[in-house]
Formats: structure tokens, sequence, C-alpha cells
């Protein structure tokens, strides 16, 4: 049977998709992953290799997006798809240090402080959040805390550039993000898809970099739709 990994990004966990969780079909299993214990994304995709037997459809947020590829580098005769949300592809930039650095100095000063400053542009620009969402997300990054974000910080300070091999990723991949997603736009996603042979874009209105939980029901359209459309190619 193949296994939906949910992949959640930068001091998340499953709560990012416990929506798509309950809306899996029952053609498929689903696991969570965690990504809190690994220092590198090659050595975060491959612990979730070791982990999860059998054929994977990987789906990953942010981080996890850049997690799922990475997988699919590895081992890709497992993969029977891909689905990456709010995602990137690029390798380290020239001035990034300095500011990754200071987030992690940041997190270990005051985490509550770092979750004030660092959610809010990750939600949608010009939309009013939802008081309970922004609750359950400040929670999300308290109980994550500054080690886990501190070693997630360095793994993307590390990262691949997946431009080097997304090109030979054969399996069918589906790119979400939001409309409003400032971090992770539209484009970043399309140029993946210039990349692959079997892709597809989607756009999700009145979502920001936070997509599957500002816009749950839309994402959870987006996806089952998108698996009940592959469910032949997918499930072998």
């Amino acid at each position: 049977m193949t296994t939906l990994l949910l992949i959640p990004g930068l001091v998340s966990d499953a709560r990012v998709w416990r929506a798509v969780a309950q809306a899996a079909p029952e053609w498929l299993a689903v696991a969570n992953a965690d990504i809190t214990r690994e220092p590198t994304i090659e050595s975060m995709a491959a612990c979730l290799l070791r982990e999860n037997d059998g054929p994977l459809i990987p789906i990953g947020h942010s981080l996890g997006g850049r997690v799922a590829m990475e997988m699919a580098h590895q081992a890709p005769e497992r993969m029977r798809g891909l689905i990456l949300a709010n995602t990137g592809h690029d390798g380290v930039g020239e001035n990034e240090a300095p500011k990754r650095l200071a987030k992690i100095a940041r997190g270990y000063e005051d985490m509550a402080a770092l979750a004030a400053e660092w959610l809010p542009p990750m939600l949608a620009q010009g939309i009013t959040p939802d008081p309970a969402l922004v609750d359950d997300l400040t929670d999300m990054v308290l109980k994550a805390g500054p080690d886990v974000h501190a070693r997630q910080i360095r793994a993307i300070m590390e990262r691949p550039n997946a431009m080097d091999y997304i090109p030979a990723i054969t399996c069918p991949v589906l790119l979400l993000t939001g409309a409003q997603d400032g971090w992770s736009p539209e484009k970043q996603h399309r140029e993946i898809a210039e990349q692959l042979d079997k892709a597809e874009v989607q756009v999700i209105d009145g979502a920001g970099h936070f997509m599957p939980v500002e816009r749950p029901a839309e994402t959870v359209a987006a996806i089952t739709g998108w698996l009940d459309q592959h469910k032949e190619e997918l499930n072998v």
C-alpha cells in the first residue's frame, strides 16, 4: 500500500497537515514525519526513507518540501508522486547567513518573541488572520523550542540546490502555494514545474505561507482531487 507521508516545515508539527490527514483517501496509508532530529536536509530525507517502508507519496510543506524533493533524489524508485507546498528550490544565497544566525540567536533569547516576529509575514498579507489560528501556530513554534529551531535553520543554511536534480524526478508532482505567499511565491513553484515532465501548479487565493492551515478546505480539495485524478498511476 502506498503511504502518504506528511512532512511539516520549519518549527512545525503534524497540525499543519491535520486536515489533509483526516481527508486522505482510503486507498492510501497515512504517516506523519518527524524532521526535528537530523542536522541536514539530506539526513532528514534518509531518515524518513529508513523509517517508512514501501512506495511513498511525500507531501512536504516549506522545509518539508525540500526534504520531499531530496527523498525523490535519494530513492526515486520508491516515489509514486510528490506534493510540494509553499516550498523553494534554490541554494544558499550570498548574504543569507547573518540573517539566519540572527534568527537562531533570537530564538535562544526569547522564543515567544521570535514567534511573534516570524509568524505575521508567514500569513496572507492584507487579510486579518484568525486569532485562534495565530494562537495555535504560536503554540506550535513554542513547542518546537530553540534547539529544534536552530538545528532546522542550520539545515536550511546548508541546503542543496534542488534544481541540480529536479529534472531527474519522473513521478507526478503537484505544486501548491498561496496567492499571498510572499516567502515562497507562485513563481518558484512554476520554475520547479518547468523542470519536470509531470507537474501541475495550483494557487490558492487568500493564503500565505501557512496555506494548509490558512485555507484547509481549499488545500484538501486541491490535494484529494489530484490524488483521485492520478490514482491509477500513484497506487501501484
